[in-house]
């Protein structure tokens, strides 16, 4: 998935630095278009930070799932990190999960592993 971005210094900063993802490429492929991936440490998959593209632009719903061994505690790591993070949710039967929002606004959510 590809996560529209307006500025890849500031999102680089939030995604290696506040989520601590591991920057697996940044490069400019050709003049004006820099392509960087990053994705959590130990993740299969990867997160794209490209520029606005395809009519999508930053502050979008990029449906990526981000999975957690404890979202409370990621939420309260987070939150304490001053990251943009919606309510705790929690419902009988259904694992912990919360939505955050990148610097552009656009928006991840994180859900505890069931069991």
């Amino acid at each position: 998935m590809a996560v529209p971005v307006a500025d890849h210094d500031r999102a680089l900063d939030f995604y290696a630095g506040t989520l601590d993802c591991e920057v697996l490429f940044d490069e400019e492929l050709r003049p004006g278009t820099r392509w960087t991936e990053v994705a959590p440490p130990g993740a299969t998959t990867s997160i794209a930070l490209v520029g606005p593209q395809g009519g999508r632009r930053p502050g979008t719903d990029t449906g990526i799932r981000l999975v957690s061994t404890d979202a409370v505690a990621d939420h309260a790591t987070l939150t304490a990190a001053g990251a943009d993070v919606g309510e705790l949710l929690r419902w009988d039967g259904v694992p912990p999960m919360f939505v955050l929002r990148d610097v552009d606004g656009n928006t991840l959510d994180v859900m505890e592993l069931p069991g």
